[in-house]
């Protein structure tokens, strides 16, 4: 596995990044609000994707919509330089293709899993303190639990004095599922979209290939995740009592329990378009940025 290609796959990620964040703090506020509260019984500061970025700006400053992004940035650097390079490492080794040198989808599937698991294990601390970082706002439009961090460094050391190492992987294994099928989901929708357009000769263009690859695998990606990604947020956000379990939630299943009893099968949908509005962009910037760098590597034979 060249150490270009894992370093090619976290920096493209990290320009995605820096431009699907504010979408991401929305989708957060979003499901959390009315946390474990039947519909039509909490208040509401977030009733659609639009204004809940006029309230956020509002209320919290236009840096708001930016809360959380060095977590937001170091996550998606670390999960996407071992989920890219790994996939990138098995297409070259024609690990992903069948006998007949198509690009298989289930072995994109497999690979594509394989590259969530261990990216997102490894970027599990981030993703907390993202969450936790972006669920802070100003007390007339706070939901969930408000964790008293001042910055990343802040949280680390804070969970890390309290808990200790473990402590920041604390809700890991929900976070793995997510990731798991998002990146299944993603590259193996990317590369069998890829062949597709371009076998068929829909699109020829490079560039305009991963741009429209990238849009399709984020559409399914958005369908695919978002109850995971709601339980994901809601275990990485709760508070700890002394003993230091969940005030809320015992697990990923307790989870999945509650929300259905309290919040009904809405529950986990919260936050669907603003996942949409955050996957599509982002699966298309990702990948195409990623395709990019590789192209500039390999002009520049830069290994």
């Amino acid at each position: 596995m060249a150490t270009s290609d894992f370093v090619l796959g976290g920096v493209a990620a990290m320009g995605a990044g820096l431009f699907t964040n504010p979408v991401e703090v929305i989708k957060t506020r979003i499901q959390l609000q009315g946390e474990l509260a039947a519909k039509g019984s909490h208040a509401q500061p977030y009733k659609s994707v639009f204004q809940a970025f006029v309230t956020v700006a509002k209320n919290d400053g236009i840096m708001g919509l930016q809360k959380g992004l060095a977590p937001a940035l170091c996550f998606q650097f670390v999960i996407n330089s071992f989920r890219l390079s790994i996939y990138t490492h098995a297409l070259e080794q024609g690990w992903v293709h069948n006998s007949k040198k198509e690009i298989s989808f289930s072995r994109g599937l497999f690979w594509g899993a394989l590259g969530g698991v261990v990216g997102s294990y490894f970027a599990s601390p981030f993703f907390m303190i993202k969450t936790q970082l972006q669920a802070q706002a100003a007390k007339q439009i706070a939901v969930g639990y408000q964790h008293p961090h001042t910055s990343m460094s802040d949280a680390i050391r804070k969970i890390y004095q309290r808990s200790g190492v473990f402590g920041l992987w604390r809700g890991s294994m929900a976070n793995v599922g997510r990731a798991t099928v998002a990146s299944a989901v993603q590259i193996a929708t990317f590369g069998q979209a890829k062949s597709i357009l371009k076998d068929s000769g829909l699109v020829s263009h490079p560039t305009l290939l991963s741009f429209s690859s990238g849009l399709t695998a984020g559409s399914f990606v958005s369908i695919a995740i978002t109850p995971l990604d709601v339980i994901t947020t809601r275990l990485y956000n709760q508070g700890l009592d002394a003993q230091g379990k969940g005030l809320y939630y015992r697990g990923w299943l307790d989870c999945v329990l509650k929300i259905l009893r309290s919040e009904g099968v809405h529950g986990l949908y919260k936050g669907f378009w603003p996942i949409y509005l955050r996957s599509a962009p982002y699966s298309t910037l990702v990948l195409l940025f990623f395709d990019e760098l590789l192209a500039l590597r390999e002009k520049y034979n830069l290994h």
